[in-house]
């Protein structure tokens, strides 16, 4: 203790004044982080959600469908609450593009969520409607015309006369280019866009794309006249879909091909497509015969030709197209 005089000449005690103790920047992050540690339990659970880099593939591909769940929750109330009265193919064309924009726009905001560009989900801007398309829309168009005239040599199949002609036909054609258009947009980037790109790293390429082309194949149950054999054609032309995308890197093949498929069997050449025919269709054509051979109310994916056809595709594909393209390199961080 220290001491003092007053005036006086008197001795006044002082005590010591000690400088309080100053935690350290070191001790401060230390104290934090024990706030904040995890618990054992905690710890389990984390790592079922997150891994080395971010939420988990599995979860993130949980995510993708819930949004595309609810945008497509949000499109159905749209059409029964906020548009006008319109005839059943304006509304069937407007139902397929907001499925689509509900599949894209998931996908966006998972690209968000992940920090990654949207191309690396199977459709990059860049190429779009390029070389790739239109080449799988000769492949598309070239492969239903094949199959017809196989089965047309197999007497099970007419052309008939023409039933629409002039502007009528030409505005059926664009009509229906349009929409199946928008049809191979969605099943392709629902089945084989985020979907293939995440699941594939989980369980590799080929063992996703066979979940993938069953999934694309029961999306087809809910066409009327649909049977199983029709199903397990629509699984294994899936399948060959999943190879275009292995080999050119992107789905733009598969929509091309998709689209003019759809175009060619439906309005083209008039027969029915996975179970259905569509109004304002070119030609009064006509299958007979067995439906082994015809594939019945199915048409002709429902066809033991089919299986034959896409035998010969995926042979001629592989030897055209030799070199894998997919899956991308990781581009997360965005660097593009």
């Amino acid at each position: 203790m220290d001491e003092s005089r007053d005036e006086s000449g008197e001795t006044i005690p002082v005590e010591d004044h000690k400088t309080a103790p100053v935690s350290s920047p070191h001790s401060i992050v230390s104290e934090s982080y024990e706030l904040i540690k995890l618990s054992p339990f905690e710890e389990r659970v984390q790592k079922i959600f997150i891994g080395p880099g971010g939420l988990r593939p599995l979860w993130r591909l949980v995510l993708y469908v819930l949004l595309y769940r609810g945008f497509r929750f949000g499109l159905r109330l749209l059409i029964y609450y906020g548009l006008p009265d319109m005839g059943d193919l304006r509304l069937q064309a407007v139902a397929y593009g907001g499925l689509a924009i509900a599949a894209i726009a998931a996908a966006l905001v998972m690209g968000r969520i992940e920090d990654r560009p949207f191309g690396s989900y199977g459709l990059p801007p860049g190429p779009a409607f390029g070389k790739l398309f239109w080449l799988g829309s000769l492949w598309g168009f070239g492969s239903i015309t094949l199959l017809l005239l196989a089965l047309r040599g197999a007497s099970a199949f007419d052309f008939g006369l023409l039933a629409l002609h002039g502007a009528r036909a030409l505005k059926f054609a664009v009509f229906w280019a349009v929409l199946f258009l928008i049809v191979g947009f969605h099943e392709e980037f629902l089945t084989r866009g985020y979907t293939q790109f995440t699941l594939t790293q989980v369980l590799g390429f080929w063992p996703s794309a066979g979940l993938l082309s069953v999934a694309f194949g029961l999306l087809h149950l809910e066409n009327p006249g649909e049977s199983w054999v029709g199903i397990l054609g629509a699984i294994l032309i899936g399948f060959f879909f999943c190879l275009t995308l292995r080999r050119t890197g992107n789905l733009w093949f598969a929509i091309g091909f998709h689209y003019s498929w759809d175009w060619g069997e439906s309005y083209f050449y008039s027969v029915p497509d996975s179970g259905g025919m569509v109004p304002g269709h070119l030609l009064h054509s006509s299958l007979h015969g067995p439906s082994w051979l015809t594939g019945g109310t199915v048409g002709p994916e429902g066809s033991v030709f089919l299986f034959i056809l896409l035998l010969l595709l995926w042979v001629v594909f592989d030897r055209v197209y030799p070199e894998v393209k997919y899956p991308p390199p990781e581009t997360s961080p965005r660097t593009a």
